[in-house]
């Protein structure tokens, strides 16, 4: 599986990207949201997702860690393909649907292009439990600016550590200029 690309940003358009990765061009289609939080540099890093079906092999790129790990939720969900859950990472941030299945916010998810009222209900049914028990808040999980604390919190999970103090913990040491390295060591201090 590609889980991530490294290289050199050869077109951008608001639904693709290529990227020129040692001599071969990859083409990922994104959401209008990595399309807004990708800058024009010339070599990117960006997350991906490879799809593989009976007529094809897609590459879906994303801006971070938390838009892909929405996507693979989203996807899990009968009803809800590859294009329906990037139309719906177009039209709301990661926050914003996870906001709105824990929420059981019917008219958000609704409000997304070729999503019906039974679709949104069966969105909320089978997520709601994955919003609720993923590893921290969905203000910290969400938030574009925090992948630094996410990555130290999915560190101290994995380590054995309750999602809650963890999460307490690095909110605590946090003031958003850290690296992960250095949250992870000032929230073992606490914990």
């Amino acid at each position: 599986m590609i889980a991530q690309l490294n290289g050199k940003l050869i077109e951008k358009n608001p639904t693709d990207l290529i990227v020129d990765c040692g001599g071969v061009g990859y083409e990922l289609k994104i959401s209008l949201n990595t399309f807004s939080s990708i800058s024009s540099d010339e070599n990117i890093t960006i997350f991906t997702k490879l799809i593989v079906r009976e007529d094809a092999q897609i590459l879906y790129g994303f801006a971070d860690k938390v838009e892909r790990e929405m996507f693979n939720h989203l996807i899990s969900v009968s009803g809800i393909g590859p294009n329906t859950a990037m139309i719906m990472l177009s039209s709301l941030v990661p926050g914003e649907i996870a906001s709105a299945i824990t929420n059981e916010d019917v008219k958000t998810i609704q409000g997304v292009k070729g999503i019906g009222a039974k679709t949104a209900q069966r969105v909320i049914i089978d997520l709601k439990d994955k919003m609720l028990k993923m590893s921290f808040s969905s203000e910290n999980m969400f938030n574009a600016n925090n992948t630094n604390q996410f990555d130290a919190l999915t560190a101290l999970a994995s380590l054995g550590f309750d999602k809650k103090a963890a999460e307490k913990a690095v909110d605590k040491v946090s003031t958003g200029e850290e690296s992960v390295e250095v949250l992870i060591k000032e929230a073992l201090k606490i914990l």
